[in-house]
């Protein structure tokens, strides 16, 4: 397996270093998800509070319906635009060349910017499109690809892709994929799935790292991070980093938001690493399969 992204992770010492994408562009290790978050006066401070805890790495989606709030939480925070990496993702219903391109300018007019440091496919199979989704996906890249080519996305990508979705796509990429972006946390770690997409130089990122809240229920996590003198999710995210995956913790509170980013003080050992990768299958939840989806 290529391991040049764990390779990176030891000299990493702030939140905003970074992991270097194929293409060349660094992406910061640590993002803040804003899944869920509402697109109102508390999630435009949730954004304003990950930026000044300095967080320089956003992560939205055009189905999150808080496009609006990020623009604003970055606006308020007065930190420059081309200091964050800005990451968004397409919407089910939008597949396709046309309607790509066209989602995609939407989605910059909601965001307040005229580029976009990261776009991904956000499903590789959705409902809409489930007897041709091979041939959407395609058409879609194709977009992505142009606008790459264009200057207005630095770096593209996919999410929630599986191995068949990958190799139905490189039947007619120019371009590879720079970023899958996952489900993946202590007990869901996709081994198959992930060798595929390293060994291809495609970089992992994790989406819900911290199983959406079951982590704190693991009592051996709990043990370690008490070794640590540490909360469980800084353990989890630091195991993430050094596993070379871009984690995208989600907080809309201040101590959490602040907590989660205070993990570059501190290294787990080989055995601290072997603890939690001994996680049980299931212990953080299960990924949805994005060949079933009702979306």
């Amino acid at each position: 397996m290529n391991d040049q992204f764990v390779k990176e992770a030891r000299n990493i010492e702030q939140l905003s270093d970074g992991f270097t994408l194929y293409n060349g562009v660094q992406i910061p290790v640590l993002g803040f998800g804003t899944w869920l978050m509402p697109n109102d006066d508390l999630g435009i401070a949730s954004v304003r509070k990950a930026l000044e805890a300095g967080y320089r790495h956003i992560d939205t989606a055009a189905v999150y319906k808080n496009e609006e709030s990020v623009r604003e939480g970055i606006r308020q925070s007065g930190v420059p635009r081309e200091e964050i990496f800005l990451t968004t993702k397409l919407a089910n219903p939008e597949h396709g060349y046309e309607t790509s391109l066209k989602a995609f300018q939407a989605s910059l007019e909601r965001l307040g910017t005229d580029y976009v440091d990261l776009y991904l496919i956000h499903w590789p199979n959705p409902a809409k499109f489930r007897n041709c989704w091979e041939e959407a996906n395609a058409e879609t890249w194709r977009a992505f690809e142009e606008l790459y080519e264009a200057g207005k996305i630095r770096a593209i990508g996919v999410s929630n892709f599986r191995e068949h979705h990958l190799e139905a796509l490189a039947k007619s990429w120019k371009i590879k994929p720079m970023v899958n972006q996952i489900h993946l946390c202590p007990g869901n770690l996709p081994a198959s799935q992930v060798a595929y997409c390293l060994d291809r130089e495609i970089l992992i990122e994790s989406y819900s790292p911290l199983g959406r809240g079951q982590i704190l229920e693991i009592e051996t996590l709990r043990e370690l991070a008490e070794t640590k003198a540490k909360t469980i999710p800084q353990i989890v995210l630091r195991w993430h980093l050094q596993k070379g995956f871009v984690a995208l913790p989600k907080s809309v509170t201040p101590v959490y938001i602040k907590e989660n980013a205070q993990i570059f003080d501190f290294v787990l050992s080989v055995d601290e690493m072997a603890v939690i990768d001994s996680v049980l299958e299931g212990s953080c939840g299960s990924p949805t399969d994005p060949d079933t989806t009702d979306f």
